[in-house]
């Protein structure tokens, strides 16, 4: 797999060349278990509901977050003259 353009100085990756590039490859991890997350989550009991609400707040904020990050890549919106590259930047920093 070859490096996001995050850590190189190329442009970065849209249409299914993000699922070939390394860390981009692993947002299809991320989804599933984010989605099994919420799935579990929303499946449990716990004494005190609002101990839940948050943690299912949180679950599905990053579980849409990384889902619509993964469409912006595959559909380009992060070319062009936006400031899209400077948060994924953000957001990839270790």
């Amino acid at each position: 797999l070859a490096m996001s353009s995050a850590t190189s100085t190329t442009s970065l990756p849209s249409g299914l060349d993000v699922l070939t590039t390394f860390p981009d490859v692993l947002f299809i991890p991320e989804i599933t278990f984010g989605g099994l997350v919420w799935i579990l989550v929303a499946s449990s009991k716990v004494p005190l509901p609002i101990l839940q609400g948050w943690v299912m707040f949180v679950s599905v904020f990053c579980f849409i977050m990384s889902t619509t990050l993964l469409c912006l890549y595959i559909f380009g919106v992060h070319r062009g003259s936006s400031s899209w590259i400077a948060l994924v930047r953000e957001c990839d920093k270790p």
